[in-house]
């Protein structure tokens, strides 16, 4: 009889463990799981990927099926915009429940089998942003379409193309196009923030376009003037509305460690644009890679999000009307690690990542993330009873509602929606129809969430 049993708990045993490594291994687990974590940790990565691509190739192909079948639909519809999911979710503590909606987008899908920092990849994050009664959306490649916001409780979003001169731009100069960092509508103007390359290196520049639903004619509106030798992820592009006809603009470090804390470098800043003059003020320094951007003109108050590096990503807090130093650290202070061991030692020679702000004259975050989520952007919603921060996450492919107190000094609670393996980019509310709107990579998707 005990032989009975514990053959029977060595096979559930076994069984266990197969499934958590499966999941490891596809990919198709929760990133945020302690548990997976630590067995991710214990082991190797081309362990991993040598037991996938034999012991378990039939269910790894069978996955792989799925995302191709998923990508065909995608291709076949067009730009139909159909909806392919529709379900009930709620946030892991069950405070809040929402309905999540599903479209295709007709553009290319992130390509993770590439890796996460592949160029190719770079030109497939799409962001959209909402004027008056529709909603328009941009691909990491500078195609755009739009769609009437209604259309969001029908079958399909019929989503109609609009031409740019976005290729024939690069075409003419000897620059060379590396994607779309953000989407950004205001007085009549589309902007696009965009990567690209010339004779001295990378950099990271806005664009502008008159609005026009048949084409818009983008023209050069502001240059960073900042390079990097190589290709990195470390870029920002963020826009946003600011005050007094002014928006705002975040500046990722561009991997210049001495930019970052440099006031005469526009690296690792966000920075304020003047609409009609051009001119710039710098509003913050010490940023590694901002992703989110926001202000709340009620409190004077710029919020930002940024990435981290192994670890620290970060929800920072800028009031505007009180005099203070307006550091946020990086490099001398984050609580990430290094990601290699050629990296450790750099930093550990330049005295960088300090687990402390304050204790070296820096501002601390709001909120920070270890291991990271892969922040990406943030949005502010009140109501009567709250006031919320809604951030949104690539690596944790979830939303994270964190509750603040009215003079947003400390978070109240922390609740997460999460949207099963589905990395989001980008964020917006719309107040008319009382949803969420999101872009989703994998696919891609145009995600609506509405209360339920």
């Amino acid at each position: 009889m005990k032989k009975k049993i514990l053959i029977t708990i060595s096979i559930i045993s076994a069984l266990v463990i197969i499934s958590i490594f499966w999941s490891i291994i596809s990919g198709g687990y929760d990133r945020q799981n302690k548990s997976i974590l630590y067995l991710k940790k214990i082991i190797p990565t081309k362990l991993a990927k040598t037991i996938r691509d034999t012991i378990f190739v039939i269910p790894n192909l069978q996955q792989e099926n799925k995302i191709l079948a998923l990508q065909v639909k995608k291709y076949e519809q067009g730009y139909n915009g159909e909806l392919f999911q529709n379900r009930i979710i709620k946030t892991n503590d069950n405070k809040y429940e929402y309905n999540l909606k599903k479209f295709f987008l007709p553009f290319p899908r992130l390509d993770l089998n590439l890796g996460w920092k592949a160029e190719e990849n770079s030109k497939r994050a799409h962001y959209l942003e909402i004027v008056d009664d529709k909603i328009f959306v941009v691909s990491g490649l500078g195609e755009m379409i739009y769609f009437e916001k209604y259309n969001i409780n029908k079958e399909k979003l019929n989503q109609t193309i609009i031409t740019n001169n976005i290729k024939e731009l690069f075409n003419k100069s000897q620059n060379k196009f590396y994607g779309i960092r953000d989407l950004f509508y205001e007085d009549n103007y589309f902007y696009i923030s965009m990567l690209e390359s010339d004779k001295d290196g990378f950099t990271i520049n806005i664009y502008r376009a008159l609005k026009n639903f048949s084409s818009l004619k983008f023209e050069i509106f502001f240059k960073s003037n900042e390079f990097a030798k190589n290709y990195n992820l470390q870029t920002g592009g963020r826009i946003e509305s600011f005050d007094k006809n002014k928006i705002l603009f975040s500046i990722g470090f561009l991997s210049k460690f001495d930019s970052a804390q440099n006031p005469n470098s526009l690296a690792g800043k966000i920075i304020s644009i003047d609409k009609a003059t051009k001119k710039f003020e710098i509003l913050s320094l010490g940023h590694r890679n901002p992703q989110g951007l926001l202000y709340i003109k009620e409190k004077n108050l710029v919020i930002n999000t940024e990435h981290g590096p192994k670890g620290g990503d970060e929800i920072n807090l800028n009031f505007l009307s009180v005099i203070e130093k307006k550091d946020f650290g990086w490099p001398v202070s984050s609580y990430g690690e290094p990601y290699s061991k050629q990296a450790a030692a750099f930093y550990k020679e330049k005295g960088y990542l300090k687990k402390s702000h304050s204790d070296y004259g820096f501002k601390e975050p709001l909120k920070y993330f270890t291991p990271s989520i892969g922040i990406s952007e943030i949005i502010y919603l009140k109501d009567d009873n709250s006031e919320k921060l809604l951030a949104s996450s690539l690596r944790a492919a979830s939303i994270y509602f964190l509750e603040v107190d009215k003079k947003f000094q400390g978070v109240k609670s922390l609740s997460r929606l999460y949207l099963d393996n589905t990395r989001i980019r980008d964020l917006k509310y719309d107040e008319k129809s009382e949803s969420i709107f999101m872009i989703l990579e994998n696919t891609p998707a145009v995600g609506i969430l509405k209360k339920n």
